[in-house]
């Protein structure tokens, strides 16, 4: 992974994870790989594979089944879905409207700059 130095490295393991499951690389039953195993891959400490497993379990991704290890949770594409919206709605957005408006980039300019990236990812 690539970390980016200005957001806490139990976000970022969440947030691959959630792309993951967005994706459907990861489906509802899946296992994850086991928090030693995750902190070895990934060269860090298991506590804060701990802790990113343990906030996806608290907004209902993962569950954890007691000596068989954390599963991808049915319902979990709607559930992750809701939860990177919500994030962009109310941290990303706001920072990108703030930014258009102090380079006085209009909104027609963002809107077919997006549908210039849809054809491009289609």
């Amino acid at each position: 992974m690539n970390w980016n130095e200005h957001k806490a490295i139990y976000l970022q393991i969440a947030d691959h994870i959630i792309e993951d499951i967005l994706i459907e690389k990861l489906k509802s039953g899946d296992r994850v790989a086991s928090v030693r195993e995750l902190a070895a891959q990934i060269q860090v400490n298991p506590n804060t594979v701990v802790r990113s497993y343990g906030m996806l379990e608290q907004a209902a991704i993962l569950h954890n089944q007691r000596g068989l290890g954390f599963y991808i949770a049915e319902g979990a594409i709607e559930k992750a879905r809701v939860l990177k919206r919500t994030e962009f709605l109310e941290q990303t957005l706001p920072e990108v409207f703030k930014t258009m408006q102090l380079l006085q980039i209009p909104v027609n300019e963002l809107i077919a700059l997006h549908h210039q990236f849809q054809n491009i990812s289609q």
